[in-house]
């Protein structure tokens, strides 16, 4: 949460990275995607207006006159303060997180009221899946290799799933970019230390937030069959 040297010496790293480390990659959320997919906030949009259109209709119904329509600026008010407040908490959020990619882990820097550093060795990684919404939005999703685990409480909003929580690099502006660098990273590794990622590509889903996709890639092949291989 801060660059002051005497807490972080090295932005978004909780202390200096040890001689042949280097960072690849650094950056964080954007807060409008963050605030979409994190807090649903096109959902609740959309509720909102449902409810403030239903309410006109009774006020116009039942000829409430100016009641009614102090009712209807009321719920505005507050549904406008909600959302408002939800679009806060996702700017906060982004702004408070530091991804890295270095050349032998991850980095997580998150938390608001209590900022910790998630450090991700490649050999705690299993697998990391590219989901895109759109070619400036998508996560990176990792998989944890058996038995590591991190609880939800602690990632969220960087996680998905729940009961098995993942830990993720989530609403990237160029997530492909990002997995590309993730994957030669990987693959660096993989020549000098015992170990793999597989990255699967997983059936088109309905939902576009769920389906890991890539470029350049038939539909139904692998992302990457093996990073680091």
């Amino acid at each position: 949460m801060t660059d002051h040297p005497e807490i972080e010496p090295v932005h978004g790293l909780p202390k200096r990275l040890p001689p042949g480390e280097e960072v690849l990659w650094q950056g964080r959320p954007s807060w409008r995607s963050l605030a979409r997919q994190v807090f649903r906030l096109r959902w609740l949009t959309f509720y909102f207006a449902l409810l403030v259109v239903a309410r006109i209709a009774v006020a116009v119904s039942e000829n409430q006159g100016e009641l009614g329509g102090q009712h209807v600026g009321h719920m505005i008010v507050l549904f406008g303060g909600c959302l408002a407040l939800l679009c806060f908490m996702g700017w906060l959020q982004a702004q408070v997180t530091v991804y890295t990619i270095t050349n032998r882990r991850i980095v997580m820097r998150i938390g608001v009221a209590l900022s910790l550093h998630l450090n991700l060795p490649f050999k705690r990684l299993a697998a990391a899946d590219l989901v895109l919404r759109k070619p400036n939005d998508g996560d990176v999703v990792l998989r944890l290799s058996a038995p590591e685990r991190v609880r939800w409480m602690v990632l969220w909003p960087h996680a998905r799933g729940f009961v098995a929580a993942r830990p993720a690099l989530r609403s990237l502006r160029e997530p492909e970019k990002v997995a590309g660098i993730l994957k030669d990273a990987v693959a660096a590794w993989a020549e000098q230390d015992v170990g793999s990622i597989e990255v699967t590509r997983r059936p088109q889903a309905p939902s576009p937030e769920r389906t890991p996709v890539s470029s350049g890639l038939p539909a139904g092949g692998q992302l990457h069959p093996e990073l680091g291989g």
